[in-house]
């Protein structure tokens, strides 16, 4: 992390920085491509939460995965263009997106989850992290078919992965960030623990 000694010059520009990050990750895509799309406030329908599994309730797969690239990128580009300042410039814009993402400003603090950002923000700040994380969700996917479960065991896994592969810095982010997906995620928690969380649905043959 930064030398305590620098803190009074880096303050401004990490401020900067996290102000940055938060603007570009509270653009609420999942409100404003379903309205684009003439499918209304995706706030009324589902869990209403503007995420892209609550944009695909609309039934419209083509916007849900628009929303969902979408949210992945406004985690992927800001971090960077935060690393041609260093390492402790990007943590900071990534932690400003992924809040941004949960809590914007513009929708009275209530955003989506956070996953997608997150996985943003992974392929920002070291990338072979990002493929780890998509490979668990998805053996967790495949064996239990809960895409809350996939996404809870992959984030707590995250830090585990950042730090074995000497990612130290990055896993310190990646913990508090877990730490907040948990807490957005305490509703699906609560319904997996009583066999109420709907199942990933698969096509029939």
């Amino acid at each position: 992390m930064i030398d305590p000694i620098s803190w009074s010059l880096a303050l401004p520009y990490l401020i900067a920085a996290f102000v940055a990050g938060y603007l570009c990750g509270s653009i609420p895509f999942g409100l404003l491509l379903p309205k684009l799309a003439g499918l209304g406030d995706v706030r009324e329908i589902g869990s209403g939460n503007i995420g892209a599994t609550n944009v695909l309730r609309t039934g419209r797969k083509g916007v849900a995965i628009a929303t969902l690239l979408a949210d992945v990128l406004k985690g992927t580009i800001p971090v960077l263009v935060a690393m041609r300042f260093g390492p402790d410039i990007a943590v900071v814009t990534a932690l400003g997106a992924f809040m941004g993402h949960v809590w914007p400003v513009w929708l009275k603090f209530k955003g989506g989850k956070g996953v997608a950002t997150f996985i943003g923000i992974q392929l920002g700040l070291y990338w072979p992290v990002a493929l780890i994380f998509l490979a668990t969700w998805l053996l967790v996917a495949v064996a239990f078919r809960y895409s809350s479960l996939s996404a809870l065991v992959a984030t707590v896994l995250t830090p585990v992965w950042a730090a074995w592969l000497d990612q130290w810095q990055f896993a310190e982010l990646f913990a508090l960030i877990a730490a907040i997906i948990f807490f957005m995620h305490r509703a699906n928690i609560s319904r997996l623990v009583k066999g109420e969380e709907a199942k990933i649905k698969l096509k029939s043959s």
